[in-house]
């Protein structure tokens, strides 16, 4: 046996789990701000606020918007996800052990991506709706007028991500699931599970936090969170003798912070 692994082998065992992330290891990362190739242990987000436009007179002094400029923090954080495959066991299993890998790796590292995302819109302090209640058509209309009253764009950049028993809720809502209503493109079954509805790009999470019963599920726009990148998905295939196996170590360092509280609002959903 070899000592050391084919490089081919490793350049497609990377390839394959950097696609494999990009496809199905992330929801959330397409919908959030992102801020790629950071160097150092943290990065920062810009939020700027509302300018107001004026008149002047003939030859006078153009009017300063006087916008005010912020700016939030995100910490980066190293993390990795391994596994051994002993050189033997491939030989007795019928399945693509290298596929396989490449895919639990990368779905493990997309959960985390979700995960330190989710936890950013945590600290949003918008909060709609009663815990005692499921989606209701009450409490969506309430979020939505909540992001109105921001003057949150509806420019297409708004999303919204639910728990399965919300998404369930909102199967039950002839507004959202009726051909009728919808349309017949827009009807939630069709392809993946996800349809724009309100203006925004409706999906079910199940990473979403819950305690006692209730979940939090978020409505935001694209700009109020970030989402900061220093080491994308980066795989390692070394061969350990002493085990007579290989090492797959897969890793990142990533982070993200809330931007923009007012583009995020919480509705806290019973589950019974």
């Amino acid at each position: 046996m070899s000592t050391s692994i084919d490089q081919a082998f490793v350049k497609q065992f990377e390839r394959e789990v950097h696609g494999a992330y990009q496809r199905q290891g992330s929801k959330l990362r397409a919908t959030v701000r992102v801020k790629n190739g950071v160097r150092g242990s943290s990065t920062v987000f810009q939020c700027v606020g509302k300018g107001a436009a004026g008149t002047k007179a003939r030859h006078g002094m153009v009017p300063i918007m006087n916008v005010d400029f912020s700016t939030v923090e995100a910490q980066l954080v190293d993390y990795y996800a391994g596994e051994w495959v002993d050189a033997l066991d491939e030989l007795k299993t019928n399945i693509d052990e290298r596929q396989v890998l490449a895919n639990a790796g990368a779905y493990a590292l997309g959960r985390k991506t979700d995960e330190i995302v989710i936890e950013a819109m945590q600290g949003a302090d918008q909060v709609v709706g009663s815990p005692a209640t499921g989606l209701t058509k009450e409490k969506v209309l309430e979020a939505f007028e909540v992001l109105g009253a921001a003057d949150v764009p509806d420019d297409g950049g708004r999303f919204a991500v639910i728990g399965w028993k919300q998404w369930s809720d909102l199967l039950n809502l002839p507004e959202f699931a009726n051909a009728e209503f919808a349309g017949d493109e827009q009807l939630p079954w069709r392809g993946t599970q996800a349809k724009v509805w309100l203006g925004t790009l409706w999906m079910p999470h199940s990473g979403l936090p819950i305690e006692d019963g209730v979940r939090n599920c978020f409505w935001y726009h694209r700009s109020a969170v970030g989402h900061a990148v220093g080491q994308d998905v980066r795989t390692d295939v070394t061969w350990h003798g002493d085990r007579a196996a290989y090492f797959v170590c897969n890793m990142m360092s990533q982070g993200a912070a809330l931007v923009d509280g007012s583009g995020v609002v919480k509705m806290p959903c019973l589950e019974d």
